[in-house]
Parts: structure tokens; C-alpha cells; sequence
């Protein structure tokens, strides 16, 4: 295990008046002030550069990373990021480019998000793509959005008011139904973790716009009868969605257009190694059938029969556009520099080993803790710890909190919901065996532990640089202010005292 952290201090508490790194030269030009600059004095920290630079670099010392820890995050696929991607972006030939050049002096770059339209459209088995969406939910929204002008332009957009939804489909499948004004019914899945097809024909009437599905699901289980449910969907006049943030377990093996899917969009930031995460820009581009290409939002990449590139404003039947300039370009670069790289054969390769680690996982841990269905799975295993919950008193909560003491990041749990006290994890492609073998070890013992010391467990993480906190207090009474309030200052929205790290001020 590694050892203990110590808590790191704010820079407030490493502040020393008069300290401050300060290289400016003296003032040669006469000081005026701006009028319609109105900003008080700020109580900043006073540090020295060199606290500054040995302050950070202690954070990031103790900050979990991708680089430096295994990321087992079920449906979130947090794979290493090749360091050529970073190299490529860097250039200065693409990081120096203002998303307001002309389009005369941004040709390359056009190009490249063209070409990224065209291939991601080809791995979909799709027609046309768009590179607008900023994310894997406003893919979602837009091509929900779709999904309405066509049903519009059919005149049926009133009567088609429903979207049918697996309960194993990604989290944010209803809430973007919802937020396009859709009522959504959810359909269960059935003992091997698919879609209960019975529940679907229940389901599927003539108001449906839409079937929203993921595949391979969050249960981590390929949808067997997917050709046989987007043909029930067409049947009945509606159209199938499918998310894919899941892309990785079936890259180069299966397109989703060939199983019937109308639209989908793709994770970039997950499925191609773009770093996401933490706040940072990820892109969701939305591929889609023939019949929805009118409706791709603008602006749209084109080439001219002159073989320049432009931006096509020109589209009447689009559904608008989705935000102001024209998409995180950086991360579809990012993403075009991972598929070119490894070619079709190493995008294959790329979903058989991933699917591979997280078999390997499965069997390894399968009888010590409960699985989700009694088959193998794709690129993720989702497990429970309801049996260690029934005799021990630790929920998957506990050993999620446990794992940072052995090194490793806590994969997905208590989703998906429909499997109780749930752990998913998936190990994606680009870790090793002695990686997979060393978290597997800790898992075992972590459950050993469940037997021998619950209450070891009830008070875990014990090496970080703080306990176990209460988080859903923090996120109901969330305080960012340096002064600490008084002890008796209670949470306006519970009423409940409001509860402080030990020895820390509130920031």
C-alpha cells in the first residue's frame, strides 16, 4: 500500500505578506486608470515562486491520474492518452489558428474536420456526421432534435410524443428524452442482461419517435437481438438512437448502422483517448442515416467541387446550431490522429483486448462477489456487493472508498441501478496483465477484509490525505469561502450543522 499523505495547505496558509514573486519592471509611462473597470481589492495569498511551484507540484502529487493510476471507471472508458495525440494538437500549425480566420488561411484544419466526419461516419455504418456537439449529451439532444424535424416533416410530430428506453441504456438516454419534451417509458431487460423484447413490443406504439438504446449496454452485454428491435422500431414507424459511449468493446467489429441504427453519436474523448474529465472539453459528434442528413446542425464541413473546404450555413432543414464558434476542434483532432495511427486493424485490435481485460476481471473475482448475468461480458463487468452487504455490513460504497489505499482509482458504482450495491468496471484496452492482476489482488483482499474487519472498512480511505467525507452534506451545502464560519453556522437548505475537514478551513 502506499504510504500515508499529509494534507496539503492552502496557499492562504502559505501566504507571507509582502513575499510575492513579483518581476515586473518599475512603471515608465504615466498611470491612469480605467473607468469602466470596477474591481475591488482581493484578499490574494503573498507567495513566493518558488511555494507556488512546490505547492502545485505537491497537488499533483496527490491527484489520481490516468498516468498514473488505473482508471477502472465503468461506462466512461478512461483509457491512456497517447503522447503523439498531444504532440499533433500542439502544433503550431493547429494551435495557433482563431476560430474567426477565413476559411482561405484554415484549410487544413477544415480538412481535418472533414475527414474526421468521414471516417467517423464510416466506423457507424452511418452516411453523414457532424462535429458540432461539445458532448455525449448534447449528441444525445441533437439527435434527438433530428429524430423531431423528421417526424415534423412527416406531420406527424405531434402524435410521435414518446421514447422508449432500456432500463440498461446510459444514464443520460431519458434525461435528454425528457429534455427535448418527450415522455419516456422504460423497458426492462431480461435474465441475460439484454432487452426483455416481450416489454419492447408492449411498448412500441404508434406515438413512439424513437427507441434510445446502448449497445453493448451498461451491463457491459452485447444486445443479441438488435437487428430484430430497430426492425420492430421501423415497423412501427420510429426511429433508433443508439449512445455510444460504449464504442470501445465493438470497434472494427461491428458498425451500428448495419444493425439497423438510424443515428448515434460517438464519445471521441473516450472511445479515441482524448483526455476528458475533470471539467475539460470533450466532443460527442453525431453520425446519422441518409434520411437525417438534411437535419445535421450547421455549421456543416463541406468540400467544394474545387476541393477547397468551407463552412455550409446553407442547410433550410437544419436544426440549428448548437453554440457559438465551431466545436472543440482540438479534441477532434486529438481523435483523427488516434484513428489514423492505429489504421482499421488496430481499432480491432483495440476492442478485442479490451474486451478481453475486462473477461479476464470477471473471472477472476466471479464467486467472490455476485455478477450482474451469468454470461461473459464486452468491454465492462459489473459486479455486486450484496452479499458482502447481507453478511458483513459493506456495501460496494466501503470498497470503492478502500481501493485508494492499494493504488487504485474506484471504478462506477451503484450504476447501473438496476443491479444492487453494483461495481462497474472497465479496464479498457491499454492495461497490462500485471496491472489487471494487481487490482483483482486488491479486490480480493478488500472482500477478505469484509470477513476479518468491516469497520476497517466503514472508516476507509485511511492513507489519503483526508478520511472519508461526507459528500452529500458538501454537495447540499457546497462552501468555496476561505473565512471558516462558526461552529454553529448550519446548512440554510437541511438545517443541519454544517460539517468541516479536521483541521482544515472551508475553501
Amino acid at each position: 500500500m502506499p504510504n500515508s499523505l499529509s494534507l496539503e495547505p492552502l496557499l492562504f496558509e502559505l501566504s507571507d505578506p509582502g513575499s510575492a514573486s513579483d518581476y515586473l519592471p518599475p512603471l515608465d509611462v504615466p498611470e491612469a486608470s480605467l473607468p469602466f473597470v470596477v474591481r475591488p481589492e482581493l484578499d490574494l495569498p503573498e507567495v513566493d515562486e518558488h511555494s507556488v511551484v512546490r505547492h502545485f507540484t505537491r497537488l499533483s502529487q496527490n491527484t489520481f491520474s490516468i498516468d498514473t493510476h488505473f482508471y477502472p471507471l465503468g461506462s466512461c472508458t478512461m483509457k491512456y492518452n497517447p503522447k503523439l495525440n498531444e504532440a499533433v494538437a500542439a502544433m503550431p500549425g493547429f494551435a495557433g489558428v482563431h476560430p474567426l480566420q477565413s476559411e482561405a488561411t484554415s484549410q487544413g484544419w477544415l480538412e481535418v474536420l472533414f475527414r474526421a466526419q468521414e471516417i467517423l461516419a464510416q466506423i457507424a455504418g452511418l452516411d453523414a456526421c457532424s462535429i458540432q456537439p461539445l458532448a455525449g449529451a448534447q449528441g444525445e439532444f441533437c439527435g434527438l432534435l433530428m429524430i423531431r424535424a423528421y417526424h415534423n416533416g412527416r406531420g406527424e410530430g405531434e402524435k410521435r410524443c414518446r421514447i422508449v428506453v432500456p432500463d440498461s441504456a446510459h444514464g443520460t438516454n431519458p434525461a435528454s428524452a425528457a429534455r427535448c419534451g418527450y415522455a419516456v417509458t422504460t423497458v426492462k431487460s431480461n435474465a441475460e442482461g439484454g432487452v426483455d423484447m416481450d416489454a419492447m413490443r408492449t411498448a412500441l406504439k404508434d406515438d413512439v419517435a424513437a427507441v434510445m438504446i446502448t449497445n453493448p449496454n451498461t451491463l457491459g452485454v452485447f444486445e443479441a437481438q438488435i437487428e430484430e428491435l430497430c426492425a420492430l422500431a421501423h415497423e412501427n414507424g420510429a426511429l433508433v438512437y443508439m449512445d455510444g459511449a460504449n464504442m470501445n468493446a465493438i470497434l472494427g467489429q461491428a458498425r451500428p448502422g448495419d444493425m439497423g441504427v438510424d443515428v448515434m453519436h460517438f464519445n471521441v474523448h473516450k472511445t479515441f483517448s482524448t483526455p476528458h474529465g475533470g471539467g475539460g472539453p470533450g466532443a460527442g459528434p453525431v453520425a446519422v442515416r441518409s434520411i437525417l442528413e438534411p437535419f445535421l446542425p450547421v455549421p456543416h464541413v463541406k468540400q467544394h467541387e474545387g476541393g477547397e473546404f468551407g463552412w455550409d450555413w446553407d442547410r433550410p432543414d437544419a436544426v440549428g446550431s448548437l453554440h457559438g464558434f465551431r466545436g472543440n476542434s482540438g479534441v477532434i483532432l486529438r481523435a483523427l490522429t488516434y484513428i489514423l495511427r492505429h489504421g482499421g486493424n488496430g481499432l480491432r485490435q483495440v476492442s478485442s483486448d479490451a474486451v478481453l481485460s475486462a473477461n479476464y476481471i470477471l473471472a477472476r473475482l466471479k464467486g467472490v462477489y455476485e455478477t450482474a448475468n451469468p454470461n461473459g461480458c464486452k468491454h465492462e463487468c459489473v459486479l455486486s456487493a450484496s452479499k458482502l452487504k447481507a453478511q458483513y455490513g459493506v456495501s460496494a460504497w466501503d470498497i470503492a472508498k478502500r481501493l485508494p489505499d492499494y493504488g487504485f482509482h474506484a471504478p462506477t458504482v451503484y450504476f447501473p441501478t438496476i443491479v444492487k450495491e453494483s461495481m462497474m468496471i472497465e479496464p479498457t484496452e491499454t492495461e497490462t496483465k500485471a496491472t489487471l492482476d494487481a487490482f483483482c489482488e486488491a479486490m480480493l483482499a478488500i472482500a477478505e477484509e469484509a470477513k476479518t474487519d468491516p469497520d476497517l472498512l466503514h472508516h476507509a480511505p485511511l492513507t489519503m490525505p483526508v478520511g472519508r467525507l461526507d459528500e452529500a452534506n458538501a454537495a447540499k451545502c457546497l462552501n468555496l469561502c476561505w473565512t471558516t464560519p462558526p461552529a454553529e453556522a448550519a446548512c440554510e437548505s437541511t438545517g443541519e450543522p454544517k460539517r468541516e475537514v479536521a483541521g482544515a478551513p472551508t475553501y
